[in-house]
């Protein structure tokens, strides 16, 4: 039961993450992260962080082979998990049409977020926009919403492709630190 709940507050701490990078880093300050994001703004087909992808992965699989299942290792499982969940529903928001209310009220937020920037950051939550001032409040967030429901979902290739970009590099990297420690 421990274990259950940890891995939930990892993923309650990732919504604080998500929210961290896509409203402070991404839209507020003048960082790394501007610029990169600044492409899913002008081509919202552009919905992966694939850049994002082995880092973490490669930092998951150090940490649990070297600590194992322990409490940390257990609440940063939560957090990855909660990114992979953020990319899942950002490519469901914009490809897809909402299965289930909640999937309605993500997508309609995210959209307001492409026409007003300055708010909905939290695309799997609202709970900071909420803490930070940049949710849009009562008839509002319901006007801007219901504004956004009736745009269709996009058609085409999503930037997933590029995946093999970051994966080929890597992989030849992982293939020289192999070859010298066989030396």
């Amino acid at each position: 039961m421990v274990e259950v709940a940890l891995f939930v507050a990892g993923m309650l701490v990732w919504t604080f993450l998500e929210y961290s990078i896509h409203g402070w880093l991404s839209h507020t300050f003048r960082t790394f992260a501007m610029p990169l994001h600044a492409v899913h703004h002008r081509d919202a087909s552009a919905v992966f962080t694939v850049r994002a992808w082995m880092p973490i992965a490669v930092v998951w699989t150090v940490l649990v082979v070297l600590f194992r299942w322990t409490p940390g290792i257990i609440v940063f499982s939560g957090a990855v998990a909660g990114f992979v969940a953020y990319e899942i529903a950002h490519y469901r928001i914009h490809f897809r049409r909402p299965r289930t209310s909640i999937e309605d009220y993500l997508r309609s937020r995210h959209l307001v977020h492409h026409d007003y920037p300055e708010r909905c950051f939290g695309v799997t939550s609202a709970i900071w926009d909420l803490a930070f001032g940049t949710e849009p409040m009562g008839p509002e967030v319901t006007a801007l919403c219901e504004s956004m429901r009736s745009r269709p979902p996009l058609t085409g290739r999503t930037n997933l492709y590029k995946l093999k970009n970051y994966i080929l590099p890597f992989s030849l990297v992982m293939s020289v630190a192999r070859h010298k420690r066989t030396k």
